[in-house]
Formats: C-alpha cells, sequence, structure tokens
C-alpha cells in the first residue's frame, strides 16, 4: 500500500477567508471518494495548531499500488479537483511512501 500525503498553504487574508478556502478544498477532495479506483482512505485534516509554522490543510490518502496512485494523478476527477484548487493554495508539499517497507520495490540507486 502507498500512502499519499500532500499539504497545503491556501490563500486568505482573514480567518474567515481561509475558512472559505479550506471549505472548498475540503468539498472537492471529499467528492473523490469511491469514485478513484484504488483510493481505499481519503481523509482530510485542518490544522488547529495556528503555530506559524503549520500548514493550513492536509490530505491523508491510502492507495492499493503505485499503479493506482499514479493512475489518479491522470484521472479526470482528480484533475477537476486539482483545476477547482488552483487559485486557492500558495503552497504545497506531498509525500508519498510504501506502508509496508518489506513488499516495497527495491530503491534505485
Amino acid at each position: 500500500m502507498i500512502k499519499h500525503i500532500v499539504m497545503w498553504n491556501l490563500r486568505g487574508d482573514t480567518q474567515l477567508e481561509k475558512a472559505q478556502a479550506v471549505a472548498v478544498l475540503k468539498r472537492s477532495f471529499e467528492s473523490l471518494r469511491g469514485r478513484i479506483p484504488g483510493l481505499r482512505y481519503l481523509e482530510i485534516g485542518v490544522d488547529s495548531s495556528r503555530i506559524d509554522y503549520a500548514c493550513d490543510v492536509v490530505l491523508y490518502s491510502e492507495f492499493e499500488s503505485q499503479a493506482a496512485l499514479d493512475a489518479y494523478a491522470q484521472h479526470p476527477e482528480h484533475l477537476r479537483v486539482k483545476k477547482e484548487l488552483a487559485d486557492l493554495r500558495i503552497a504545497r508539499h506531498q509525500v508519498d511512501y510504501w506502508a509496508d517497507p518489506v513488499n516495497a520495490p527495491e530503491e534505485q540507486t
């Protein structure tokens, strides 16, 4: 299984603007449930710490394989969400990793 984690900072000069951006992002990603083959789990988390170096939102998702994650990247529903959110983000960070390193493919050096 592949875990796919993405974190964003969102546009917004006020708490209300940020909250509206978070709501749009959350609604958009949650609309993907049941529509993407190989997507096992999807969760959106909203930062509650409010510390200056924290990201605003995190997407935690699990895919059955690297092939499923690769297909997700080009899936029309995922591309729709990316387009909906393009103007909301000001920073994006991503980590993908094997949940079961014993069964992960050999690392390329």
